[in-house]
């Protein structure tokens, strides 16, 4: 469903007045790091590796093997997630005006089409 135009009125000004109580939020959404695929194709392994280990502590019936199972499953899940932060030279992405803007456009346009 479309938003009026008081929504979209409302939404803007929400938008305006959360970038001018913190500049710094836009910023931090705007320089997201990238996965990295080695990292996360290595965590899978390793995550696998510990789930052998953990099934083969339930399985010896040795809890210590289990945990060490657990461990390594989690450290497995961690560098597979972890996300590698952005080059100091790459090119900022747009900001979420940029992307409001052209949602703007792209309805301005529809309803000129009616």
């Amino acid at each position: 469903m479309p938003l009026s135009e008081y929504e979209q009125r409302v939404l803007a000004q929400m938008e305006q007045h959360l970038r001018d109580a913190d500049p710094g939020l836009e910023k931090s959404f705007a320089t997201k790091g990238r996965l990295d695929v080695k990292k996360l194709s290595i965590g899978i392994v390793i995550a696998l590796g510990g789930l052998a280990v953990l099934i083969a502590g339930v399985a010896v019936s040795q809890v210590w093997l289990g945990i060490a199972g657990f461990v390594i499953m989690l450290a497995g899940v961690m560098m597979a997630t972890s996300i590698t932060p952005p080059r100091k030279g790459a090119a900022p992405r747009r900001s979420s005006s940029g992307f409001m803007a052209r949602q703007q456009e792209r309805w301005e346009r529809r309803q000129d089409g009616r």
